[in-house]
């Protein structure tokens, strides 16, 4: 991708621009700040829908990625997933729909993600990956349950440079049907995020898709979160295709999986329990697809690792 266009935010505000049009069919309700910034309530205040989530996931990454529901035709439990994938994996999903810029203010807490993070660039993250953007208008997403003060979008205007009135913000918090779909249509980033934890060469996975069942949402917090995660960490699946030499994708397959994790084997509300609600004091490799294949483009090579535990996925969305 070249730098300096602005293709991963205009087509962020083409999705939400879209959204807003079918506010009402979506369910979602679009207002003005008070400086002036959209606000696009997709769960918070409003009933929300599972497609608005969908929008939600495809905003974040930028227009770079598709994302779906289907159907498991092996899983009788849990047959809804959501599938992901991308051409551009690395800059679609840590480039743009991670959630790495914190957001909090005094009492409000909320992590950014969306394109709107390569305008801003303020996560060491951006010190490694070295595209960029410049546009006239951007997006912000935010896993929250109410729309952010004015300190934080001013934030946001100061970071990126753009006016409050060419910012908008959509948020739903985790207990929401919205919530839940963008949440869960993370499972391919979150394993984009382990490889590069695990020093992998990032230019060397050069597509991927990914897919995880779909839980319910339910209206406790904790619970919500944990079926998010559990859905991901035990019934997630993630396949890259990588350049590179074939022992290289052998042992990132190997390492990939959430059962490599010192915390695997307990629900994840259990193991947020377990560290007094530290989310940071949790092993960060626990936060990856149960099951993962990675091919060598160069030698036709693929390798599996790990597998979806359906036990564990019992015991936390039912």
């Amino acid at each position: 991708m070249k730098n300096g266009s602005a293709l991963l935010n205009d087509s962020a505000c083409a999705i939400v621009d879209g959204m807003v049009r079918d506010a009402e069919r979506l369910r979602i309700a679009v207002s003005t700040g008070p400086l002036g910034e959209r606000l696009v309530d997709a769960g918070a205040a409003v009933l929300g829908s599972i497609e608005a989530g969908l929008h939600m996931a495809r905003a974040t990454m930028g227009g770079l990625g598709e994302v779906m529901p289907v159907i498991d035709g092996a899983s009788t439990r849990w047959p809804f997933q959501l599938e992901v994938r991308s051409s551009q994996p690395v800059l679609a999903c840590l480039g743009s729909q991670y959630a790495g810029w914190n957001l909090s203010e005094d009492k409000y807490f909320a992590m950014g993600s969306g394109p709107v993070r390569l305008l801003a660039r303020v996560e060491p993250l951006f010190s490694t990956l070295t595209y960029h953007e410049t546009a006239a208008s951007s997006v912000v997403v935010l896993e929250t349950g109410a729309p952010p003060p004015e300190k934080v979008v001013e934030k946001v205007a100061g970071a990126t440079g753009l006016a409050p009135d060419r910012l908008t913000f959509v948020y739903a918090p985790t207990q929401s049907l919205a919530g839940t779909v963008q949440i869960v249509a993370r499972v391919l980033e979150v394993a984009l995020h382990k490889a590069r934890d695990l020093d992998f060469p990032l230019e060397d996975i050069v597509d991927g898709i990914a897919a995880a069942p779909l839980p319910a949402p339910h209206p406790d917090f904790i619970t919500a979160m944990g079926r998010t995660n559990d859905a991901i960490i035990y019934g997630g699946l993630a396949q890259f295709y990588v350049t590179g030499p074939a022992s290289a994708a052998r042992e990132l397959a190997e390492k990939l999986p959430s059962r490599a994790s010192r915390d695997y084997g307990l629900p994840f509300a259990e193991i947020f329990a377990k560290f007094k609600g530290d989310f940071y004091a949790i092993d960060p490799l626990l936060f990856s697809p149960a099951e993962v294949i990675v091919t060598a483009l160069e030698t036709g090579e693929t390798f599996r690792s790990g597998g979806r535990d359906a036990e564990m996925l019992e015991k936390s969305l039912a």
